[in-house]
């Protein structure tokens, strides 16, 4: 795994909410992020818990790729995803440990596109984002994640 490095993160309060930029947040093992709707447990799927929406990452490289090929400028936080990230794979993290500044997680599965992601911004988002739509992970243990933090192995 190469390192990467937290491009930016982004809190999502409500269901269906816009998402707001921010220099840090707090991981919560078990919980997700605080002050996001999955880590507050008021988000859309918030009734199908599970350790695969703690935590959602997406490539910055993924991104430019939607623009470039599919003429789809999204910006980061309407990707609906927690961090943007930059210089690491993260479809090669499911099922392997890794840090995000000094938080632990887990890969769990990648986080493909669904028609929310295309309700909610442009019905190109889905089919453009297949297989490079990011990563869920489950926090293992807690701390503030911040903009800059490197990503690397566990």
């Amino acid at each position: 795994m190469n390192e990467g490095t937290v491009v930016s993160i982004h809190l999502i309060p409500t269901a269906g909410g816009a998402a707001s930029a921010v220099a840090e947040a707090t991981a919560i093992p078990g919980q997700g992020l605080k002050g996001d709707r999955y880590g507050e447990g008021i988000g859309t799927y918030s009734n199908k818990p599970g350790p695969s929406r703690e935590l959602t990452l997406i490539e910055a490289e993924a991104l430019e790729g939607l623009k470039r090929e599919d003429g789809l400028d999204l910006a980061p936080g309407d990707s609906r995803r927690n961090i943007v990230t930059r210089g690491v794979a993260l479809n090669h993290l499911v099922d392997r440990e890794f840090f995000v500044g000094a938080v632990r997680a887990k890969g769990i599965r990648l986080c493909e596109p669904c028609a929310r992601l295309a309700e909610l911004t442009d019905p190109k988002a889905h089919p453009g984002l297949i297989h490079r739509g990011g990563l869920r992970a489950q926090i293992l243990s807690g701390g503030t994640i911040r903009a800059g933090d490197t990503i690397r192995p566990a």
